[in-house]
C-alpha cells in the first residue's frame, strides 16, 4: 500500500438523498443489542472499483445516487435519525430527512494506490469526507456515502454507517441491495427485515451467563500509546505461516483449532510479551462472534440487518498467557467462541436493560474482528466487484490504537491466499512485536516462557 501517495480531492457540496417513494413516517426501536454503549459509534467501509469498458458514458456518481434513493425506499429506516428515550432506549425516527451523499473527483489512478490494497489508506479522510456536524450518534445522518471518481475512470465508494443500525452482515445486506439495484433490478433479491423485537431483554429481564466481557474495569497506563510514536506494521498469514504454528501443537490436537483461533491465539500471545505488562493484572481477549452463525442458532428471519453479534471474552493474566504453551491461549479463544449461544444473546440483551447497557471492557483488552467472511468485494454497482472492498481503518486511525486486531483477507505477491492484520504501536514495542514474530516461526518451539517480573523472555 502506498503510504505516501498523496492526491487531491475536489468535493461537491454534500447533499440528502431521501427516498424515492414515500416511505411510512413511524418511530422504530432499536434492540437490546443495537443499542449498546460499544456501537454507539461510526464505522468506515471503502470500496475501490476498476474501469469497465462495457459500461462506457456511465457516471458511478449518477448511477449510485439514482439507485440509492430506490433502496432507501426498502431500507427507509436508514434514511431517518436516531433519537434516545427513557434508559437510553435508542429508536429511530423515520422521518425521510435523508442520507448523506458526495460526490467527488481524485488526480489519482487506481493503479497508484499498489498492487496490496489494505488499510489504512492514506487521504481516507479525503475519500470519505467527514461532514461537520454529521458525525454524533444521535439527531445526524445515519448513512454517509462518498463517491469519488478516478483518473483511470474507475472509482471510489466509501461509506460511513452508525453502528447501532447494523452489524457487518446487516451493512453488507444493504450495498449488495444498492448494487443490485445499480445494475438495473427493480428490488433487492433479499427483503429487508427490521424485527429488533427478537433481540430485546426478556420480561423479567435475568442473567443467566457470565459476561466478563461488560465488567467495569478502571483504566490505566499499560495499554493508552501516545499517538505521536505510533508506527505501523502489517503481518500476513499465510498457509506456510499458519503451518508452523499449527507445528507446534501436539499431534492430537492439529484438527481442533481453525485457522482464526491458531492465529488470533499467536498474536495474541506475541502481542502480550512485546507489551511487557504487569505479570499478574488481567488482561482480556474479546473476540467478535457472528451470531448468524448456525452454531449459535439464534432464530433470526433471512433478511434481517441488525446487530447480531457478540463480544466472545476470555480473562487471564500475562503470566499465565506467556509460561504456558500455545494451546492454553488456543483453548481460552476457542472455548470463548463457544459460549456465545442463542440463551447467551438473550442474556446479554438482559443485562443491557439491568445494567444501563454498558461498554465492553477497553482496559488491557485486545479485541479481534474477523473480516474474512464479510464479502464486501462482491458488491457490484455495474463495474464487477472491488478490487478491495471492505474495513476502511485498521485498528490505528480512529481507533486506539493496540487495541483492535483486524483479520483481512488478502492475496500475496506469491499468490498465497491468507490474512492481513494492520497493527499499530509504539516504535519499541512493535520492535518487540516483530522480534517475537520471527523467533517464534523461525524457531519452531513451544516452550513455556519463565521471566521476571515486568521482564519477559520471548519464545513460544
Amino acid at each position: 500500500m502506498a503510504q505516501s501517495l498523496l492526491f487531491t480531492v475536489k468535493r461537491h457540496a454534500p447533499e440528502f438523498v431521501k427516498p424515492s417513494k414515500p416511505t411510512p413516517h413511524e418511530i422504530k426501536l432499536l434492540s437490546d443489542i443495537d443499542d449498546q454503549d460499544g456501537l454507539r459509534f461510526q464505522i468506515p467501509v471503502i470500496q475501490f472499483y476498476k474501469y469497465d469498458p462495457n459500461m462506457k458514458g456511465k457516471d458511478p456518481v449518477d448511477v449510485i445516487r439514482k439507485a440509492l434513493s430506490k433502496t432507501l425506499v426498502f431500507y427507509y429506516p436508514f434514511a431517518g435519525r436516531l433519537r434516545e428515550g427513557p434508559g437510553r432506549k435508542l429508536m429511530v425516527d423515520c422521518n425521510d430527512e435523508g442520507v448523506l451523499f458526495i460526490e467527488a473527483d481524485a488526480d489519482v489512478r487506481l493503479e497508484e494506490f499498489g498492487d496490496a490494497l489494505q488499510p489504512p489508506f492514506p487521504c481516507l479522510n479525503e475519500l470519505l469526507f467527514d461532514v461537520p456536524g454529521s458525525s454524533e450518534v444521535l439527531n445526524t445522518p445515519l448513512l454517509l456515502i462518498q463517491v469519488t471518481r478516478l483518473k483511470c475512470d474507475g472509482f471510489i465508494f466509501a461509506l460511513r454507517l452508525n453502528h447501532t443500525m447494523s452489524d457487518a452482515s446487516g451493512i453488507f445486506q444493504f450495498m449488495s441491495a444498492l448494487g443490485e439495484i445499480s445494475r438495473g433490478n427493480s428490488e433487492p433479491s433479499i427483503s429487508p427485515v427490521w424485527c429488533r423485537e427478537l433481540l430485546n431483554a426478556r420480561d423479567p429481564p435475568r442473567m443467566t451467563c457470565t459476561h466478563r466481557e461488560y465488567e467495569q474495569v478502571p483504566y490505566d497506563n499499560d495499554t493508552i500509546f501516545p499517538l505521536n510514536d505510533v508506527v505501523h506494521r502489517t503481518f500476513f498469514f499465510g498457509p506456510t505461516e499458519v503451518a508452523v504454528i499449527r507445528s507446534l501443537l501436539p499431534t492430537h490436537q492439529l484438527k481442533q483449532y481453525s485457522n482464526f483461533e491458531i492465529i488470533t491465539a499467536y498474536f495474541w500471545r506475541c502481542r502480550i510479551i512485546a507489551l511487557q505488562l504487569d505479570y499478574d493484572k488481567e488482561i482480556r481477549i474479546i473476540c467478535i462472534v457472528n451470531a448468524r452463525s448456525k452454531f449459535v442458532n439464534l432464530p433470526l428471519p433471512k433478511g434481517y440487518y441488525g446487530n447480531a453479534l457478540a463480544y466472545a471474552t476470555a480473562v487471564t493474566t500475562p503470566r499465565k498467557l506467556i509460561e504456558n504453551t500455545l494451546d492454553y491461549a488456543l483453548n481460552l479463544v476457542k472455548k470463548a467462541k463457544a459460549n456465545v449461544t442463542r440463551e447467551y444473546m438473550h442474556s446479554v440483551a438482559d443485562l443491557m436493560v439491568i445494567k444501563g447497557r454498558p461498554h465492553f471492557t477497553l482496559a488491557r483488552s485486545h479485541i479481534v474482528v474477523d473480516v474474512t467472511r464479510a464479502r464486501f468485494g462482491e458488491v457490484n454497482f455495474g463495474w464487477g466487484k472491488a478490487v478491495y472492498g471492505g474495513q476502511a481503518r485498521g485498528g490505528g486511525d480512529g481507533d486506539i490504537p493496540g487495541l483492535v486486531s483486524y483479520h483481512i483477507p488478502f492475496k500475496n505477491a506469491k499468490g498465497e491466499e491468507g490474512v492481513v492484520i494492520p497493527s499499530f504501536f509504539p516504535t519499541q514495542i512493535m520492535e518487540r512485536l516483530v522480534k517475537e514474530m520471527e523467533s517464534v516461526l523461525k524457531s519452531n518451539t513451544n516452550q513455556p516462557t519463565k521471566g521476571d517480573h515486568g521482564i519477559i523472555i520471548s519464545s513460544l
